[in-house]
């Protein structure tokens, strides 16, 4: 007897899929395609991958690529060293049973998250500006003046400054990530620990932390996603030309200027299609590195 065809299953898939393929799919190839080809005499002409030897090739390009990926990597390594590892000890602070009023503090400490980009830049940059900003006044109060400098208008502070500034805005995602995985752990297995005399912190080091290693796996390939399809911060706080000198240009605001053009730059959709073709195999090989290297052991070591 043949197996029946499950038709209702493809009915039910048919819109997402639809949806997906508008918004996700077509876009990526469209993207993939526009790349290959450049503009001569206002007609479209097929190159192959002659835009990409520009973009690596060619001094003047290479040399803002090249920028604008070390500036992301060091953007993705404040997050993974200070985002998360504060994401996830404030997750432990909140979790424990005793601690009073412990929902407001995770809502005081979320709501930057849903804050818009714009705001966000634009509050930090009055902030800790020179002239009117509050940040001189507040380390005088304390005794720390000295320590206080033009933060986002020195190179070599600019970057670091505006990924600490992602950092206040977004701690509060992985926060909630690893509460809820540690709120999974069963009563069983802290109990049993506690009759064997873990307790504390070394409860949650022994314990806790090797249950929700799969969480924090989770929350470390977001954060590199997120990290490198950054845009909004640093266009809001700094401009399309990331300055000072481009110390804070990234893949997004170099993607942007390319593409659409700004001031006396004029926008090359080809060449800016080629630095997103070149943005998504980043993501992807970080993504397949993740999957296949990293999941794969803790599967291993789960079981």
């Amino acid at each position: 007897m043949r197996p029946k065809r499950r038709w209702h299953i493809a009915v039910f898939l048919a819109p997402a899929v639809l949806v997906y393929t508008a918004v996700m799919i077509y876009p990526l190839f469209n993207t993939l395609r526009l790349a290959l080809f450049t503009e001569v005499d206002q007609e479209r002409v097929f190159v192959g991958l002659q835009n990409f030897r520009t973009l690596f090739g060619d001094p003047l390009w290479s040399q803002q690529f090249w920028n604008a990926l070390g500036n992301n990597l060091w953007f993705f390594v404040i997050h993974m060293l200070v985002q998360n590892p504060i994401g996830i000890a404030l997750a432990a602070i909140l979790s424990h049973p005793r601690l009073r009023f412990a929902s407001f503090y995770r809502s005081a400490i979320f709501i930057p998250t849903i804050l818009s980009f714009v705001i966000v830049g634009f509050a930090w940059k009055l902030i800790l500006s020179p002239i009117w900003g509050i940040a001189p006044g507040m380390l005088d109060a304390v005794g720390l003046k000295s320590l206080y400098a033009p933060w986002l208008g020195k190179e070599e502070y600019a970057l670091t400054t505006l990924s600490l500034v992602s950092v206040w805005q977004f701690v509060g995602i992985p926060m909630m990530l690893i509460y809820a995985a540690l709120l999974s752990i069963p009563d069983e297995i802290l109990e049993a620990a506690e009759v064997e005399g873990i307790t504390g912190f070394a409860a949650f080091w022994k314990i806790k932390l090797p249950l929700i290693l799969p969480s924090i796996g989770i929350i470390s390939i977001l954060t590199f996603v997120a990290n490198f399809n950054a845009f909004d911060l640093i266009y809001a706080a700094q401009g399309a030309l990331a300055g000072p000198d481009f110390s804070t240009d990234i893949l997004g605001t170099f993607l942007y200027r390319t593409f659409f053009g700004f001031q006396l730059q004029l926008g090359d959709p080809h060449m800016g299609s080629a630095i997103a073709s070149g943005m998504f195999v980043i993501i992807l090989l970080g993504v397949c590195l993740y999957l296949f290297g990293i999941q794969s052991r803790m599967r291993r070591y789960q079981f």
